[in-house]
């Protein structure tokens, strides 16, 4: 359990605390995190919710996450328990959003978080491929914990493009108030770039529904058949479509075929991704979100890039990618001092905030950065809502 708890939730404080107890030097840092954001337009465009269906909530995980038969899954699953604040399986579905509540409103000006459903892995011919579903978060399940809290969260609805009924889905959701699509085409099985989306992509276009797909290699789900689907260029079909793209983690992690070469080389995923944002054709309608940039595997070009372009920063939105910032092992911040974009002393407040309230942890941290050797940093714009996406 101590190997566990080092690895996933490693937070030693409960959120409540946090007001009375904090230091002053690291209260003094979440203060100057907030101070020029507006709080009425703060917004968390990535935080996941999840859950194995206790009560009833028709989520689920795949079957070897729970098994020690699949021993790599199952312990990968007990360390996102850990980081969720689960410690009774068969309540995980209450606890995992219980403590998600509890983190958010124990932000001061906690502003609105988007809550991802996430749809199940399809075959092509439209039929559900259960072996390859890691996770499934239904539509119902988001809007159900959006309406019990309308103040921190707001719905994301998934919609996988091969279902038959996927054009109805959207047109469903979008009439109960859902402005936002989540893909993770590695773990779902979506190639964005196939002709059978184009129905799919006109409908999000007419319904004025914003996509947000994961871009780059994925290392949360099980994935490994499919990274190619990750590769930021296949979704140049939506943005020929019109539909306006975030593509998470600015496609900050692994290589791809450069479709664009004719001897596709691979290409680092965020070079591809640059491609798009630099792409006339593409203006006000591809975008990136941070979240997830500044784990230890991200540091390093994507990351200096994104905070030193100030032409770039209209076109990034923040995510938390929550639970993953609770996740010990993922969250380092000796690289981050020793690189230059935090210092000994935001080091030292940053961890101890961590303690209490991991999702403040990641907020302030990129509050914190700073490109190495200068001055220049996120600007408050981009956790803002961006007026270009209209969510």
């Amino acid at each position: 359990m101590c190997l566990l708890k080092h690895a996933g939730g490693a937070f030693t404080h409960r959120p409540e605390e946090l007001k009375d107890r904090l230091s002053s030097k690291a209260s003094d840092l979440v203060k100057a995190a907030f101070a020029d954001v507006d709080p009425a337009r703060l917004v968390d465009y990535h935080t996941h919710v999840a859950g194995v269906g206790a009560g009833g909530t028709d989520n689920l995980v795949n079957p070897k996450m729970r098994t020690w038969k699949h021993p790599l899954h199952r312990l990968k699953f007990a360390v996102y328990l850990s980081a969720a604040g689960v410690e009774d399986v068969e309540r995980a579905d209450l606890e995992f959003a219980a403590r998600l509540v509890s983190l958010v409103r124990h932000m001061e000006a906690h502003g609105k978080h988007r809550l991802l459903a996430f749809d199940k892995n399809y075959h092509r011919d439209g039929t559900a491929n259960l072996a390859k579903t890691e996770f499934y978060v239904p539509n119902e399940y988001v809007f159900a914990l959006a309406a019990q809290h309308p103040d921190l969260f707001e719905p994301v609805i998934s919609v996988h493009p091969y279902r038959p009924d996927a054009v109805n889905e959207l047109e469903k959701w979008a009439g109960r108030g859902g402005r936002m699509v989540k893909w993770l085409p590695n773990a779902m099985g979506i190639d964005p770039s196939d002709a059978g989306c184009d129905p799919f992509y006109r409908k999000m276009k007419e319904l004025g529904l914003v996509l947000l797909s994961h871009g780059g290699e994925e290392k949360a789900v099980e994935a490994e058949e499919d990274q190619r689907l990750g590769n930021p260029l296949l979704l140049r079909r939506a943005l020929d479509h019109g539909v306006k793209t975030i593509v998470a983690h600015c496609a900050g992690l692994g290589y791809n075929e450069d479709l664009d070469d004719p001897a596709k080389k691979r290409a680092h995923n965020f070079r591809l991704f640059m491609r798009l944002v630099e792409d006339k054709r593409y203006d006000g309608l591809v975008f990136g979100d941070i979240s997830a940039m500044t784990q230890f595997n991200r540091i390093g070009e994507p990351l200096s890039t994104v905070i030193g372009r100030g032409d770039l920063h209209g076109r990034l939105v923040n995510g938390s990618d929550y639970p993953l910032p609770a996740i010990n092992l993922l969250v380092r911040t000796r690289p981050l001092l020793r690189a230059g974009y935090i210092d000994a002393e935001e080091r030292a407040s940053l961890r101890e905030i961590y303690r209490f309230n991991p999702l403040l942890f990641d907020f302030v941290l990129k509050r914190c950065l700073k490109l190495p050797g200068t001055h220049r940093r996120l600007p408050a714009s981009v956790f803002q809502s961006n007026p270009e996406l209209g969510v």
